[in-house]
């Protein structure tokens, strides 16, 4: 078993850009595709961004015990961690960073302990919050509307993660969470 890198955040937080920065910086760290059963939005790619599964098909898989966690976190919306894709990326001596709702990432932190760390990306407010989830133009008024009820919630999580991480500039932001991973890398 290797570590895990475990980055959480409210929707519209900012932890995927973060994300992104992060494996560009970082060639041992390799990203965990989670799955889900929501239809993919814009230019994503099954098994890149995620892999997607028909809902009856991510049932079937959590049947099989196929799934390290796994996330109702809408009504028929599932998210979780495949199992074989740990296994895929550890082979190959790398560590994992994962970009992962908040209770899929306290789930892993309960499963892999020291071996894990957990990051809270926080937004600067829940008003800034809105205004980007707004301006990234992916999501209906209702869906923004969900998101952020659901964040509201999210945001109370932020002091069981090892690490919280205020996204008020992206450069920074970065910067810190570089500082964190190079420390529990070692």
């Amino acid at each position: 078993m290797g570590k895990l890198i475990i980055v959480s955040a409210p929707s519209g937080a900012g932890k995927s850009t973060i994300v992104a920065r992060l494996l560009a910086e970082f060639p041992r760290i390799e990203f965990s595709v989670s799955a889900t059963s929501r239809p993919p939005r814009g230019k994503e790619k099954d098994g890149v961004e995620y892999y997607f599964l028909s809902p009856d098909e991510f049932r079937r898989r959590i049947s099989e015990d196929d799934f390290i966690e796994w996330e109702e976190v809408y009504e028929g919306r599932y998210y979780g961690t495949l199992r074989n894709e740990l296994e895929r990326i550890w082979s190959k001596g790398h560590a994992i960073i994962f970009d992962i709702d908040v209770k899929g990432a306290l789930n892993l932190k309960k499963i892999f302990g020291s071996d894990a760390l957990s990051i809270f990306i926080m937004p600067p407010s829940v008003k800034e919050l809105r205004s980007r989830l707004t301006h990234r133009g992916t999501d209906s008024d209702e869906e923004i509307h969900r998101r952020i009820a659901k964040a509201e919630i999210e945001l109370a999580d932020a002091p069981n993660f090892d690490v919280t991480i205020i996204n008020d500039n992206l450069h920074e932001a970065v910067e810190r969470t570089k500082n964190k991973i190079s420390e529990f890398l070692g």
